[in-house]
């Protein structure tokens, strides 16, 4: 089978079932060619062939504050689809067109390839009640700026009048989605490597050493993860229930991971997040034993999951973090925020505990109460490492998204059985 896969950061959500089908070729050659349509980066997966677009100009002069976003995925749609026809004229036509939503660059390929079909990842329908928009009373949006996030739903528009069909992630992503638009939408629940991202009790009887930060078996590792540290991740609340962490716990750590920038939401008007939180806390935290990690390695990232004694996993109602899957495969003792975000992967008191999401002084009682009772702790490991097989194995997903590419695209893909006997002629 021909594929062209689409996302502006290859591989993006694609790395796994890309895999898979690189696999279909060890096992029989030639069975499918894989052709990866992005803009330029560094990365790259032997036996793909990765296309580059020219990567348009962020911002345009005399463009409304408001279509901003729709002008930049109009510039994305045009160049994706010229990247498209230049295929085209090379002699490709593709059985199946897989990609993300986000940005634009599917819009226009059926004008380029009429007649094959798309399976776009769709991840949230922006509205202003009922989700993340106004769900923190600190940082109210005023009603003269609701037109601009319901004009962020104009890529998920146009989508939908491809009349094409979707993938959606989390049972409440979809919810966000009108009920007219969901006969296009599939439900196609994500999964992690379970042989990975996996418990080792043993990490907590060594003494960790990563960078700057040092956690001996004496001491417990409180965890916090976000691509970028900011509110819609709970970062604000997270750092305001440090203080009654830290005094109760004398032997406790804190790893932070994050970057500085921008991935949801507003910047704060005086710099970073981290440094306008760690001034409002001035003179109330033991620096020395918090440790920010900036953006780590992957395998650094799952190194302090499994040495962890809790993990806090905060979030506004919006989109799931890759990071809180890892989490519970690797049977941390996850403390989340109460929001329907998290609801959906936390039964409190059995995969994990929940506490209101933006309630500090909760956060923090919750947080102190995992750490000072071992048998709820090896409970909420054992929970959420059951959960994560029951609802988070990698192959199971892999096996459902092969599936749906099967129905979408109208053709087989090699069995499981057959991968099996070409891999032992390997």
């Amino acid at each position: 089978m021909n594929f062209l896969f689409v996302h502006q950061n290859f591989p993006g959500q694609y790395l796994h079932i890309v895999r898979s089908l690189l696999a279909d070729n060890e096992a029989a050659d030639g069975t499918h060619e894989i052709i990866f349509m992005t803009e330029p980066n560094e990365n790259y997966l032997v036996g793909v062939r990765k296309v580059t677009y020219s990567r348009p100009p962020a911002a345009v002069a005399g463009v409304h504050r408001h279509a901003g976003d729709f002008d930049l995925a109009m510039r994305r749609a045009e160049a994706a689809a010229n990247g498209a026809r230049q295929l085209k004229q090379l002699g490709f036509t593709p059985d199946i067109i897989i990609g993300h939503h986000g940005w634009g660059e599917l819009l226009n390929l059926t004008d380029v390839y009429p007649g094959v079909p798309i399976l776009g990842y769709f991840e949230f329908f922006y509205q202003t009640e009922n989700a993340d928009v106004n769900c923190d009373p600190e940082f109210p949006l005023p009603a003269e700026l609701f037109a601009g996030v319901r004009a962020k739903n104009c890529v998920n528009l146009q989508a939908f009048a491809l009349e094409q069909h979707g993938q959606v992630p989390t049972r409440w992503q979809l919810s966000t989605y009108p009920q007219w638009a969901r006969r296009w939408l599939h439900l196609l629940e994500e999964g992690v490597d379970l042989a990975t991202c996996r418990p080792e009790p043993g990490m907590r009887r060594k003494t960790l050493k990563l960078g700057k930060l040092t956690v001996s078996p004496q001491q417990k590792l409180l965890t916090y993860v976000a691509r970028n540290l900011e509110p819609y991740r709970g970062f604000h609340t997270f750092m305001r229930a440090l203080p009654a962490i830290l005094d109760a716990r004398p032997d406790i750590i804190v790893s932070i991971v994050g970057g500085d920038e921008v991935s949801y939401g507003s910047a704060h008007p005086n710099g970073p997040w981290r440094e306008a939180m760690l001034a409002e806390m001035r003179g109330r935290l033991d620096l020395s034993r918090i440790k920010f990690m900036s953006k780590l390695p992957y395998e650094q990232h799952l190194a302090l999951l499994k040495r962890s004694d809790a993990h806090v996993y905060l979030s506004y109602p919006f989109v799931a973090s890759w990071s809180l899957r890892e989490a519970l495969a690797c049977g941390c003792v996850v403390v989340g925020g109460d929001s329907p975000t998290v609801r959906e992967f936390i039964t409190h008191g059995e995969s994990g505990l929940l506490a209101p999401f933006l309630d500090s002084g909760a956060l923090a009682e919750t947080v102190l109460r995992v750490l000072g009772d071992a048998p709820l702790t090896a409970r909420l490991r054992s929970g959420a490492r059951v959960y994560a097989k029951q609802h988070l194995d990698l192959q199971a997903y892999i096996a459902r998204y092969r599936s749906l590419i099967e129905r979408v695209a109208g053709k087989k893909l090699l069995t499981a059985a057959v991968r099996e006997r070409g891999n032992d002629k390997v």
